[in-house]
């Protein structure tokens, strides 16, 4: 049986396993996806097809060295190579162009910048002491260093409101919202959850809450929506472990209560329980973690959250157990065609 084609039992081959080999690589493949995103390659092949010489003379690059990472990643279906030597954009490699709607160039340069790498190295630490790796890396908990930090604040604001662009589509479009009411979107980062609530729902009005200098580089003036909710939204800036805008018809989370740990979530909850308008609901979008051994976005995220932060992901239990600790119930939980679930929790 050949090493490349194991199915990883030791019994059958003592040779490295397809699995062991893909995991142990990993860090390269991540590391050859950031260079290629910092160098803008992707923007280059919007025409079509190039040769690695060429496509390296348009970059301002070295042609063999490109050939060789763009072959890596073609193995996992970023970029495809021809029968001629060429390289092409894959549907994949195509969302790295800086132009392409949706465009994840953005958000793929933070997620494999330094401050991940670092912190993965410290996994090995972290087994045996418990410590966030992050905080054992730079001295200080992550938020609080993003704090310290203009340059890394605003590629995680970017980064974050790039990635976040097509999954605030589809949360948007698998809830059905009130014909009115005020929608607060608490965390919301630059506001594209909201503005894509209020451009589908033209009865509700939104409030963006978050730190003052992440609200004041809000989206809600830009793109095609920015016509369409004029008039109907507001920003506000806090600290929502203190206390948030009172008075919503409906609370948004997203991807918040992942990045805390269970007494830090409480606190978040329950400014929200203390704020929100009677007979209102909580919405907070996040992954649920599934039983079973298959791949799923959420294990990838939980150990994100392990190297960085001191969150998790969270199973359907323990989002009931934390959400019932805070004042709510939790009504149902809807999958969206996205790796998210939007639970939807009533105050009590």
């Amino acid at each position: 049986m050949d090493a490349t084609s194991g199915t990883g039992r030791s019994d059958e081959n003592p040779a490295i396993s397809t699995e062991l080999g893909d995991a142990a690589f990993g860090y390269f493949y991540a590391s050859a996806l950031r260079a290629v995103a910092v160098h803008r390659v992707a923007d280059h092949l919007a025409d079509g097809p190039l040769q690695p010489g060429e496509l390296a003379r348009r970059a301002g690059l070295h042609g063999s060295t490109l050939r060789r990472v763009l072959r890596l990643l073609a193995t996992r279906g970023i970029f495809q190579e021809d029968e001629q030597g060429a390289f092409g954009l894959t549907p994949a490699a195509d969302l790295l162009r800086t132009d392409a709607p949706h465009s994840a160039r953005t958000g793929m340069v933070w997620l494999t910048d330094e401050v991940f790498r670092r912190s993965a190295a410290g996994l090995e630490d972290a087994l045996r002491t418990g410590a966030v790796p992050f905080q054992t890396a730079y001295g200080m908990p992550f938020f609080d260093y993003l704090m310290t930090d203009a340059d890394a604040q605003r590629q995680f604001d970017t980064g974050m409101a790039n990635m976040s662009g097509p999954e605030d589509e589809l949360i948007a479009d698998a809830y059905e919202f009130p014909a009115g009411g005020t929608v607060v979107d608490v965390g919301g980062g630059r506001g594209g959850l909201v503005r894509a609530v209020l451009s589908r729902n033209p009865g509700l009005s939104g409030v963006l809450f978050d730190q003052e200098q992440t609200v004041a580089a809000h989206l809600l003036e830009e793109g095609t929506e920015a016509k369409a909710i004029a008039g109907r939204w507001r920003t506000d800036g806090g600290n929502f472990f203190e206390a948030v805008t009172p008075g919503g018809d409906i609370y948004l989370l997203k991807h918040i209560l992942h990045d805390w740990n269970d007494e830090e979530c409480l606190r978040i909850l329950r400014a929200i329980r203390a704020a929100i308008a009677p007979g209102g609901k909580l919405l907070a979008v996040d992954a649920v973690l599934p039983q079973g051994n298959e791949p799923h976005m959420a294990k990838v995220l939980d150990i994100t959250m392990l190297a960085l932060v001191t969150g998790r992901e969270r199973t359907e239990r323990e989002f009931r157990d934390l959400l019932g600790e805070a004042g709510f119930r939790v009504d149902r939980i809807i999958p969206t065609p996205g790796f998210s679930s939007i639970i939807e929790a009533l105050p009590v």
